[in-house]
Order: structure tokens, then C-alpha cells, then sequence
């Protein structure tokens, strides 16, 4: 990730390009994530990470060897899979193991713990990834293929806790219960699913509009894996902290704090270029590390365990969806005009159906606690 624009852009792809590349990876993510979270609900969330983490190894070695938009393709498609088997099993894995233990009050706190390892190492690797980028934009992939196989090997230890069964009712069927279930029945819940969901995006699209900005501060190559790395730690902070910040906001007023802080980032980025702007993407960061444990528990908080992979996965596919809705006009955008220009138009499109989404949580919240 630290170079990854640049590596694209060795191999003759625009950010549009990168964009649409990314968009299918999200349509796969999409079309194969509420199936094989069902999968994980019926089969074992264990079996589904194995799956999911073979995938990423097969992607990141066809990664290593490829060039151009074709070749770069099926690496995507392969990742994409694996992705789709992976989330939603993870988090229902940690749930359900903190259930078994009569510990889920602490999920907050043991998933913040476990987001905020994952990018403390991801802030190592970005450091040690700019480094090898200085040997080629290639090299970094021969090292994360080796990561990628650690990574299914690791999966093979997991240990599966007990959890319900859905009926022995045809998977279809019940695929088609969870989804009335918790887009339809479930008003509380359909409404935090929708929410979470766009400021998954919100999130995902800074992800990959980052180092286009730095391109436009003209910032040497070297730095990008350093700013990448404070940036991981940033998340890596608050995500630690998150439970602690949890209990002490009212959770309404997190859930607003989230949006408003949010999309000023993405303002601030379209109003100025220049090195405050780093700033402000470290403020966004630290907004991200809040964001994800705070979300997820709140799903997980309405959610039957018999379901709970399956659900996180419409969570997941959700967010993949609107990324690719928006990711290719928002790449087209900022080759076209600016970056900035990008920027503007994702603070007022977030802003807008997170603000529709969040009212209309909150209403129906109230309705339930009266």
C-alpha cells in the first residue's frame, strides 16, 4: 500500500483506471459476500477464513507477476473472493468467542485491541514496504505473498466456539430470512447497517485518494511510507482506546461526531493543498479508529448469533457496493479537473446519505427505547 499508486501508475493505469480496478474488486467483494457469510454461519467461520486466505495468497502471487489493467484483473477478482469470505467471518468469530466466554460486553475493547495490532504492524509494513519499494514498485509483493501464506497458515489454528445453527430450511431461504431479517424487520438494526455502511466507504475511498494527494504536494517517494505508517498509528490509537471512549459519549453523539468529522476532513483536503492537509488526514485517521470497533458493535449488538456472520457480510457488501458507485466518476473527477475537486464532491455526497441514514437511525432508536 505504500506505493501502490505509484506501482499502478509504472504499469500505464490512470487513477481512473485504478479506480474502475478497485470497483470491480468491490462489485466481487459484493456479488459473493452474503453467500459466503452464510456459508461461514452453516460450514464454520474457520472454514471461511481458510477459503478466504487461500484466495488472497493466489491474488497476491498473480499480483507479483502481472502488469496492466487485463493482468491486474483476475489478481483483484482473487482478492476480492478471499475478502468476501474473510469479513464478516472475522468479527463473528471474535463475537461469538466472546460470548462463549461470557465476555461480549468486552467486545469493544478486544476488537479496538485487535484493529489496533493490525495497523500498528500495517504501520511497520508501510515503513519497511517504502524501503523495498526503493529496489522496484514490484518488490513489496514478493514479500506480502509470503505474508499472504503466513496468513492461511495462521487461519488453519483458529478455534471455532460453539454457536446456533440456522434451520434446515434450503440456503436460499435463509439467506433470504437474514436479509428481510435485518434490512426489513429489524428497523434499529437495517438503519445502523445502512449508516455503518457509508462510513465504511467514506473511509475505503480516502484510502486510495491519499497518495494522489500526496502526488499533488509533489512529495517525495521516500515519504510516503512514513506518513503511511503515522497515519496506521493514528487508527491503531483510538481503535485501543475506543471502548473507553465509548463509555464516556453518549452513543448518539459519537455516531454524529463520526460524520461531522468525517466529511470536514474530506472539505478541508478540497479547500487547501498543502502540508496541513496532513494534518487533517491524521485527524481523519484517528476518526477511522473510533469508527470501526464502535460500528461493528453496534451490528453485532442486534444481531442473533445464528446470523451474525451472514449479517456482517451485508454490512461489508454494502459498503462495497457504494464504493463502486462512486469510486470510478470520483477517479474520473480528479483526472479531469483536481484531486481537490474529488475531495469536495466526497464531502457533500457522504455527508448527505450518512446524514439521511443517521436521522433515521436515531429516530427509530428512540421509538424503540420509549
Amino acid at each position: 500500500m505504500p506505493t501502490i499508486f505509484l506501482f499502478f501508475k509504472e504499469n500505464g493505469l490512470e487513477l481512473h483506471d485504478i479506480m474502475v480496478i478497485q470497483a470491480i474488486y468491490s462489485i466481487s467483494i459484493a456479488l459473493i459476500e452474503i453467500p459466503s457469510g452464510y456459508i461461514a454461519d452453516v460450514l464454520g467461520r474457520k472454514k471461511s477464513m481458510i477459503i478466504g486466505t487461500l484466495f488472497g495468497f493466489i491474488g497476491m502471487l498473480i499480483y507479483t507477476f502481472a502488469s496492466g489493467f487485463w493482468g491486474f484483473l483476475p489478481a483483484a477478482l482473487c482478492l476480492g473472493i478471499g475478502q468476501s469470505f474473510i469479513s464478516g467471518s472475522d468479527t463473528a468469530l471474535m463475537y461469538d468467542s466472546l460470548v462463549a466466554a461470557n465476555m461480549k460486553e468486552k467486545f469493544i475493547k478486544f476488537e479496538g485491541r485487535s484493529i489496533a495490532l493490525g495497523n500498528f504492524a500495517e504501520a511497520i509494513a508501510f515503513i519497511v514496504g517504502g524501503f523495498l519499494a526503493e529496489i522496484s514498485l514490484r518488490t513489496p509483493f514478493y514479500y506480502q505473498s509470503v505474508i499472504a501464506f503466513i496468513g492461511l497458515f495462521v487461519a488453519f489454528l483458529l478455534i471455532e466456539p460453539p454457536v446456533s445453527k440456522l434451520g434446515n430450511k434450503k440456503p436460499w431461504t435463509n439467506i433470504k430470512y437474514i436479509i428481510k431479517y435485518s434490512l426489513v424487520d429489524n428497523i434499529p438494526l437495517k438503519w445502523n447497517i445502512i449508516y455503518s455502511s457509508v462510513i465504511g466507504a467514506t473511509t475505503l475511498v480516502m484510502a486510495w485518494f491519499a497518495q494522489p494527494y500526496y502526488a499533488a504536494l509533489n512529495m517525495e517517494v521516500k515519504y510516503y511510507g512514513i506518513i503511511g505508517a503515522v497515519l496506521n498509528l493514528a487508527v491503531a490509537f483510538t481503535s485501543f482506546y475506543a471502548h473507553r471512549i465509548e463509555e464516556k459519549i453518549d452513543t448518539n453523539k459519537l455516531l454524529i461526531f463520526i460524520l461531522i468529522g468525517l466529511c470536514f476532513c474530506y472539505a478541508f483536503l478540497g479547500s487547501f493543498l498543502n502540508y496541513w492537509g496532513l494534518a487533517i488526514l491524521f485527524l481523519f485517521y484517528l476518526i477511522r479508529g473510533i469508527a470501526t470497533p464502535v460500528l461493528r458493535d453496534f451490528i453485532n449488538r442486534f444481531t442473533p448469533s445464528e446470523m451474525r456472520a451472514t449479517v456482517m457480510s451485508i454490512r461489508s457488501f454494502m459498503i462495497r457496493v457504494i464504493f463502486a458507485i462512486f469510486s470510478p466518476f470520483l477517479g474520473y473527477v480528479a483526472d479531469v479537473y483536481s484531486i481537490q475537486t474529488a475531495f469536495n464532491i466526497s464531502a457533500i455526497v457522504f455527508f448527505v446519505i450518512g446524514l439521511v441514514s443517521l436521522i433515521f437511525y436515531l429516530k427509530n432508536e428512540k421509538i424503540r427505547l420509549e
